[in-house]
């Protein structure tokens, strides 16, 4: 019976301090909030979404393609579609499209390009020439 090959699936998330300072402020803010009624909901829930949102999002590659995740949602890129992985001003990998588009690939910064090409399954490129992009496959 054959088995099924998985690749290898690299994860890129923002660090979990983040989702537990967010529901530590949550929790701390239910008593003042409770004395404010319904108008206080807001210092529950705006914190809260920002824990979730920590938690959740990120970006996920592997052979097939990248997957970059929301507080809400998700969208699948495969490497056929990325031209070129950029890094940005502040130190961020955006993902520039053969549209002409181009995504920000939330929780990758620089250092974590040869992580996020060797997810690709291809070789990192010489980067002697062009320092601005890093060419996906």
């Amino acid at each position: 019976m054959g088995g099924v090959q998985s690749s290898a699936v690299i994860h890129f998330r923002h660090n979990t301090a983040m989702a537990i300072a967010g529901l530590i402020v949550a929790l701390a803010a239910i008593y003042p909030a409770a004395d404010l009624g319904w108008a206080g909901l807001p210092l529950i829930l705006v914190p809260l979404a920002f824990a979730v949102w920590a938690w959740r999002s990120g970006t996920d590659a592997d052979a097939d393609g990248l997957r970059v995740r929301a507080l809400l949602g998700s969208r699948a890129i495969t490497w056929s579609q990325v031209a070129a992985l950029v890094p940005d001003e502040r130190g961020r990998v955006l993902a520039a499209l053969t549209n002409g588009s181009a995504v920000p690939l939330t929780a990758v910064v620089v250092t974590d390009l040869p992580r996020l090409v060797a997810a690709s399954g291809q070789p990192l490129a010489d980067t002697d020439t062009d320092t601005d992009a890093v060419p996906a496959r």
